[in-house]
């Protein structure tokens, strides 16, 4: 099979995407098929072969490292050759449309915001996991969050903040999180505990977008559930080793402990699963995801968002998840691949 994966992109997301997709190809050419690796925004501007010439020469790639902060997006884009101002690079579309599927490796806005997902649906692209329209509701927190308090689904309280307009941190509880509103990775996200610290946390966020969350801080443990063919996978418990779990404790190797099956009580387990199942249908999504999740001392499940590209790097949770059930790397991306394939029959 003919394989585009398709990762970087312009996002803060970008190191962490490239990572995802150079562990993603690696399993598709050790399972035997033709697996490209090609960079949303830079795409291949000098295609000086046939477009099948790429898929016979794909080779294994060396892994690509996630540093411990984000992406200077600025110099990336500046690094481009001029002349290109789409965020979809030269080629790009041309490619995927030779290839039997695309594989999104992409996080972060590009991608996960459906507007790639909706290009694609226009020129006949087939591509892994979900609609444009369950990846922007899952995307934009608070719509997400709308959608979550209408099915009974039990979310932290949070106010959006927009750039330009007038707010009272008075009005604001403590403690508190500020996060970007579509942003991932925990990029931009920071814990205040006085009014001080929350002008800073949301000038934090306010970094990344225009429009972000301040939520109610909930005191608990920090777990996640993948969603594979709309089944709950084991639920996995991160406990960092200092801090939460941050941009740094999601990617650099034994900063954070991942315990799988989360060592909580089978109730507890039970409703987690049933939640992440239940925000997999309300968001319509398909194929798979991955939901948070903080279990408070009482076992109350407060769900915090949904990822609908959810990471497959080293150290990422999805994959880590599919292993306990037997599904190991490659299996799991080429379950996730023939999943996808069933939207199209």
């Amino acid at each position: 099979m003919k394989i585009v994966v398709l990762a970087g992109g312009l996002s803060p997301e970008r190191t962490v995407s490239l990572s995802s997709g150079t562990m993603a190809a690696n399993a598709f050419l050790k399972a035997g098929h033709q697996a490209v690796l090609l960079d949303l925004f830079f795409g291949m501007p000098k295609l000086d072969m046939p477009v099948e010439k790429l898929f016979e020469n794909a080779r294994p790639l060396p892994p690509a490292p996630i540093s411990e902060i984000e992406p200077d997006l600025a110099a990336i884009a500046a690094s481009r050759p001029q002349g290109w101002s789409d965020r979809i690079g030269l080629n790009v579309i041309e490619i995927c449309q030779a290839a039997d599927i695309v594989y999104m490796a992409l996080h972060g806005a590009d991608g996960e915001n459906g507007s790639v997902q909706k290009v694609f649906d226009e020129h006949g692209i087939r591509y892994t996991g979900s609609s444009p329209e369950g990846c922007r509701l899952s995307m934009d927190k608070h719509a997400a969050k709308v959608i979550f308090e209408r099915e009974g689904i039990l979310t932290p309280k949070s106010w959006l903040l927009k750039r330009g307009e007038i707010f009272s941190l008075d009005e604001l509880p403590l403690p508190a999180v500020a996060k970007p509103n579509s942003g991932g990775s925990s990029i931009g996200i920071s814990i205040a505990r006085t009014r001080e610290e929350l002008k800073q946390a949301i000038a934090l966020a306010f970094q990344q977008e225009d429009s972000i969350l301040v939520e109610e801080f909930i005191q608990g443990r920090e777990l996640s559930c993948g969603v594979l063919d709309g089944k709950a996978l084991p639920v996995i418990e991160i406990i960092p080793k200092e801090g939460f779990y941050d941009y740094k404790n999601k990617y650099q190797a034994g900063a954070a402990l991942e315990v799988t099956p989360a060592p909580i009580s089978p109730a507890a387990t039970q409703k987690v699963q049933r939640i992440a199942e239940q925000v997999f249908r309300a968001l319509k999504l398909s194929v798979y995801a991955r939901m948070d999740f903080l279990l408070t001392a009482d076992e109350e499940a407060y769900c915090l968002e949904a990822n609908t590209l959810p990471g497959m790097t080293p150290t990422s949770l999805l994959p880590q998840e599919a292993a306990v059930i037997g599904l190991d790397y490659i299996t799991l991306c080429e379950r996730i691949i023939a999943l996808s394939l069933e939207k199209y029959q």
